[in-house]
């Protein structure tokens, strides 16, 4: 028996916000059926310190009244006096979204105007229509800062009133079946000690929310799975609310999502019955669509939306009397350290791998959130590209399925992660093929959770998700009875307003990544799109051609500002002065110690080794960019659409529309990778520089110096004297870890030369006897290779092998020596 709580009974359903003049601002919230009120009482006279007091009792309408009017009464000013008298309304609102400070006191924010979306079981989700935001301090206590107005703006540029949902009794950052869910715990470990005044009160929220249970003589608490912590993976004010979580009581908490929230009404011979579609956007390394790809060093992934359908008999709103169904699936960019670079912003910019990861550590670190969220299987669907003749999304998938690979040796193989590649791009161009039958075999075949992803997770990826959407709604109507058969066919009206629903999410998902809605739908796929369709793809594709070049950085930054990625302060530089946010969401980053980071920056830095300070330019030397100052430099890097070319042209829409191109034009050899020119340093505007000065610019921050190498003749020697000793090492030696033990073969190869220390030239060592044990024409000896480098061979054998030893200090320190020498 599943006991809920009456849904809307004690949680703040609308606030009456009086302030008096200087003092306080009081918050008085009450529940639907106003029966039940609470106060807030917010200190005005603390310039930058946040002071809420919450008295934890419930009021009456009539004693929230008297309480009223006492302190109108209390506040009111002498005769005579100039001013306001008493108290005076400010706002009525909805609920709170948080509260925020930047450089100078605590702003509140206020949800002013609401729209229900759905119902599910009695449980009403709203969406936000219009906010409020008032700076809590009095004018006389206020300490002003010149730059306190461009905060507001930038955190003011997060639209709240577009698809940002609430519910006061239902917890949306869940799916169904966790809300669904009972948990029982004994009644010591719930029950505490209270004061009189709050014992009648608790009691009664008691009474309201649970059933007392005896079991083996101990009271159990039947705790119904609403009440919950939320996932805050999923919450988007969860930092807003930081401050004053554990300070007022829990029905002033209001948790907010961003992404979409529809319901359809589906009449199946007169019985009524609820499609729901929630698509839950992650608060962790979200962003825009070329500013956040791959995934943090935290295993969180860019453009990860959570999508449930749920389906039930609208005939019956309750939990504990009417059927439910509810299905997941999940969107998200590709595991990996990756990025486009779109220094020169062009169609299509070139796919690059930011960081090598060989053990496949952050795509086992979001699989994992992912096993702990849902448990096994985990299914991936890839429908990236795998046939290019140059290489552009083929690079993801080849380091995406060896992952894969490597992570699942690690689990019993009932738990594996399943991979399901398919090129959805190629299958497109065919005439012969059909990708939406294609699709609805993988969907027959799934039997866990899928996360499906293309590069950008938009076009692709949403189709791909209403052909397994459409599959588990068969299933979900089955095991309803609503019919007699788990097959549904196209062009009826239940998939034509479940096709709907789907784009209408598709579309909200597109503008909130990348800049504009989907460019190719279900109908594309399906060869059936009106002849007026392909203009508004073109249409659509140059509105996300433009979003992203000029609006993306300016939405990143207030992204960041809103979810508190970055905090401003006095002590750091301002937000738009960042030239990348990348150490703002990779802050395993930043755990190097200080003494450590220094040893990597170049001589000239100085004391101070903070990529923001400001310099002069005898103190930096020339820039790596040229002449550019500082804040030239940091322009250039942001906004990069300044010298962006003009768009694109219609022949090459199919490319440019983000990732879902139905026309693969690598076939044809034209552009599907450009890369941007790189000129050498002879070619460049540098080349009037001398070599000595050339190599006085590297002596001088990294203590290197060209002159030292040998010169071509004696290279040409070395090179000579090594193939006589049958040793064919020309320019380069390629180092791996496997053929470590043998670096004394090598050392011993060459023991017939000797470097003098001061020029470096080989001078020639006549020795009648060879260093080899055994040295002729016909054969050659080498060395004995020693014992520790035989156990390091071993090793690394037993590690391809699945037999991973414990890594030791030494191990670490050596391997994090190695990134920061490769990647820092």
């Amino acid at each position: 028996v599943i006991h809920e709580k009456a849904p809307c009974a004690d949680s703040v359903h609308k606030i009456l916000c009086n302030h008096t003049s200087k003092s306080r601002y009081f918050l008085v919230g009450t529940n639907q059926a106003q029966t039940k009120h609470r106060v807030l009482k917010i200190d005005r006279t603390e310039p930058k310190d946040l002071v809420i007091i919450d008295d934890k009792h419930v009021y009456s309408q009539q004693e929230v009244r008297e309480l009223l009017g006492r302190l109108d009464l209390g506040n009111r000013t002498k005769i005579g006096q100039k001013g306001s008298s008493g108290l005076s309304r400010a706002v009525s609102a909805f609920g709170i979204v948080g509260f925020v400070r930047f450089l100078e006191g605590y702003y509140i924010v206020l949800i002013t105007k609401r729209r229900k979306m759905a119902d599910i079981g009695g449980h009403s989700i709203y969406k936000i229509e219009d906010t409020s935001m008032i700076y809590i301090p009095n004018d006389s206590v206020r300490v002003t800062h010149p730059d306190e107005a461009r905060y507001v703006r930038i955190f003011q540029n997060v639209d709240l009133s577009s698809n940002f949902y609430f519910s006061y009794s239902y917890d949306l950052s869940h799916s169904l079946q966790y809300n669904l869910t009972l948990l029982q715990r004994p009644y010591e470990l719930w029950s505490s000690p209270a004061s009189s005044a709050e014992e009648e009160v608790q009691t009664q929220s008691k009474q309201d929310c649970f059933d007392i249970f005896e079991d083996e003589g101990l009271p159990t608490q039947v705790v119904y799975g609403l009440l919950n912590e939320p996932y805050y993976k999923y919450v988007w004010n969860g930092k807003l609310l930081e401050r004053v979580k554990d300070i007022v009581h829990h029905d002033w908490l209001m948790y907010i999502i961003h992404g979409f929230c529809g319901q359809s009404k589906l009449l199946i011979y007169g019985r009524p019955v609820h499609i729901t579609l929630i698509a839950r956007r992650s608060s962790k390394f979200a962003g825009t669509r070329f500013l956040k790809r791959g995934a943090n060093c935290e295993g969180d992934v860019a453009n990860e939306v959570e999508t449930e359908q749920i389906v039930h008999d609208a005939s019956v709103m309750s939990f504990t009397a009417g059927s439910y169904s509810s299905y997941v699936q999940v969107r998200g960019s590709v595991p990996l350290y990756w990025s486009q670079d779109i220094s020169t912003m062009m169609p299509k910019p070139p796919i690059r791998l930011d960081q090598a990861d060989p053990y496949a550590h952050v795509a086992g670190l979001h699989f994992d959130q992912m096993l702990q969220r849902f448990g096994s299987p985990i299914i991936i669907l890839n429908l990236v590209k795998k046939r290019e003749k140059r290489k552009h999304e083929k690079i993801l998938s080849e380091e995406l399925y060896p992952a894969v690979i490597n992570l699942n040796q690690f689990l019993p193989p009932a738990n594996w992660i399943d991979y399901i590649a398919w090129d959805m791009a190629r299958y497109t161009k065919s005439k012969l093929c059909n990708v939406l039958d294609r699709l609805s075999m993988i969907a027959e075949n799934v039997t866990g959770v899928l996360r499906t992803n293309c590069v950008d997770c938009l076009d692709r990826t949403n189709t791909a998700q209403f052909m397994v959407g459409k599959c588990a709604l068969a299933y979900q109507l089955y095991a309803l009875g609503m019919i007699d058969k788990p097959k549904l066919q196209f062009d009826t009206d239940c998939v034509r307003l479940f096709e709907e629903l789907y784009e209408d999410h598709g579309d909200t998902l597109s503008l909130q990544y990348g800049g504009s809605q989907l460019v190719h739908r279900v109908k594309t796929y399906r060869k059936i799109a009106p002849w007026t369709q392909h203009s508004k793809d073109i249409m659509q594709t140059l509105s996300r051609y433009y979003s992203n070049a000029f609006s993306d950085a300016d939405r990143q930054d207030a992204i960041n500002l809103f979810l508190q990625v970055y905090q401003p302060s006095e002590s750091k530089p301002h937000l738009w002065e960042l030239p990348t946010d990348f150490y703002l969401h990779q802050k395993n980053t930043m755990a190097l110690p200080q003494d450590r980071r220094r040893e990597f920056m170049p001589k000239t830095v100085g004391v101070d080794p903070s990529p923001f300070t400001v310099r002069k330019p005898e103190e930096t030397g020339k820039s790596v960019l040229g002449n550019k100052t500082s804040k030239e430099e940091t322009l250039l890097q942001r906004k990069t659409a300044a010298s962006a070319p003009p768009p694109p042209s219609e022949e090459a829409i199919s490319s440019t529309s983000e990732d879902d191109s139905e026309d693969d034009r690598d076939d044809d050899g034209s552009v599907s990778q450009r890369s941007t020119p790189i000129k050498l340093l002879t070619e460049s505007g540098e080349s009037n520089r001398t070599q000595e000065q050339q190599q006085q610019s590297v002596k001088e921050p990294y203590g290197l110096n060209l002159a030292e190498f040998p010169a071509e003749e004696d290279q040409l020697i070395y090179e000579r004297k090594s193939k006589c000793h049958g040793l064919f090492f020309y320019h380069q030696v390629i180092c791996l870890i496997l053929v470590l033990p043998y670096i004394h073969y090598l050392i011993h190869a060459c023991a017939h030369l000797s470097f003098s220390p001061l020029s470096l030239c080989p001078v020639h060592v006549r020795e009648p006897v060879s260093c080899f044990p055994e040295d002729s024409i016909y054969a050659a000896l080498p060395p004995q290779v020693d014992r520790d480098s035989r156990d390091e061979f071993e090793s690394h054998v037993m590690t391809g092998q699945g037999q991973v030893r414990v890594l030791c200090r030494d191990d670490m320190l050596m391997y994090r020596e190695y990134v920061k020498n490769r990647y820092m």
